[in-house]
């Protein structure tokens, strides 16, 4: 019993330096927004505030487009959930329930894409967009997030389908459903906290995207926030840190917010499709 309480103390305790060393960051980032000039001067930084303001944040907006480059990248990430959710759904179903040399190939392929880095396509990418007129266009970034994403998402989705019993398809099947009948009544229901998971996946590495957006978006209308927040830096590096941590805290509230609205219906619906099962 006393190991049993020791080794849980001890599980507890890595918990909750984990969450320590992951909230540091966005804790700093959320303090350095609200100081002022003169604290952030100072060589000794404090915690916490000593003068709260909204000085950095009313900087900000003068300074920059971040409203304009919110909506770009709103557009782009949504556009790009959506599409590789749509997309990917159905090539998951196939892959799972038709373990064919085909689907073998193509959970190879998943696992090879990931291993590409960014600079190795984004050439061969540039010049397949010019070639399509997408260049500098939003059209063209969703394009570029929906390939990106969809093999993970894929992958992710592919674990999800091989997770509800095909016995439940078969004894519809046998109740006289048809096929169309049993995917939108029995399977669709399972497979919503993975969509709803893999939609998440997808809208947030749309949304925190850097280096697509920063090569093929040149006009400042077009531009999305993470290239938007590189303009808070001088010519010299020299980063005007007020402002740009105001912006970059504005820039994460989407993603935690879409994560908390989602959380719940995650959650319920891993323990209805358990239930059902």
């Amino acid at each position: 019993m006393r190991t049993s309480r020791r080794a849980r103390a001890g599980q507890y305790a890595a918990l909750l330096a984990y969450l320590v060393f992951l909230a540091f960051p966005f804790l700093w980032l959320v303090s350095t927004a609200f100081k002022p000039a003169r604290e952030l001067a100072t060589l000794h930084p404090t915690w916490l505030p000593r003068d709260p303001t909204l000085d950095n944040f009313r900087q900000a907006f003068d300074e920059q487009p971040l409203l304009r480059a919110a909506s770009n990248s709103l557009v782009a990430a949504l556009g790009a959930a959506v599409i590789a959710v749509l997309i990917a759904t159905p090539m998951a179903y196939v892959m799972a329930r038709h373990r064919t040399r085909l689907a073998k190939a193509a959970t190879g392929w998943v696992v090879v894409s990931q291993a590409f880095p960014f600079v190795l396509v984004i050439i061969p990418l540039f010049l397949v967009l010019k070639n399509l007129h997408l260049i500098n266009s939003v059209a063209g970034l969703v394009m570029v997030y929906v390939v990106w994403a969809l093999p993970f998402a894929l992958w992710m989705l592919v674990g999800y389908v091989r997770a509800v019993p095909a016995e439940m398809e078969e004894a519809a099947a046998v109740d006289g459903a048809g096929k169309l009948r049993t995917l939108v009544s029995i399977t669709a229901p399972l497979l919503a906290p993975g969509i709803v998971a893999t939609a998440l996946f997808a809208f947030i590495t749309a949304w925190n995207e850097f280096f697509f957006a920063l090569v093929l978006l040149k006009t400042p209308e077009k531009q999305t926030l993470p290239v938007v927040l590189t303009h808070f830096l001088g010519a010299e590096g020299v980063a005007d840190l007020g402002p740009l941590a105001a912006a970059a805290f504005l820039a994460t509230i989407p993603s935690l917010v879409v994560f908390a609205l989602i959380q719940k219906r995650i959650t319920g619906g891993m323990l209805a499709g358990a239930v059902k099962s």
